[in-house]
């Protein structure tokens, strides 16, 4: 009985399930930036990181190649891994 009612105060806490949530505006702006440096990615890959900054997965950019790409709280890149 406990397990279950553990179960079910973790899946109804919004808090819990959307730590990484990142609002509108801020996924508007990192599209553009990716249009800019002409990359795509499912806005649903874009995680918020503990220092403010985001952390963009699986981004496909021009010829193909995909990356892991690291933004500041700015939205400057910082990083960007070959996956």
């Amino acid at each position: 009985m406990k397990r279950i009612f553990l179960i079910a105060a973790l899946v109804a806490s919004p808090a819990l399930a959307d730590n990484d949530a990142v609002d509108a505006e801020t996924v508007e702006k990192i599209e553009a930036w990716l249009a800019s440096v002409e990359c795509q990615m499912d806005p649903a890959d874009i995680e918020a990181e503990d220092d403010g900054g985001y952390e963009l997965d699986d981004v496909i950019c021009k010829g193909g190649d995909q990356f892991d790409i690291v933004l500041d709280a700015d939205l400057n890149e910082v990083e960007r891994r070959a996956e």
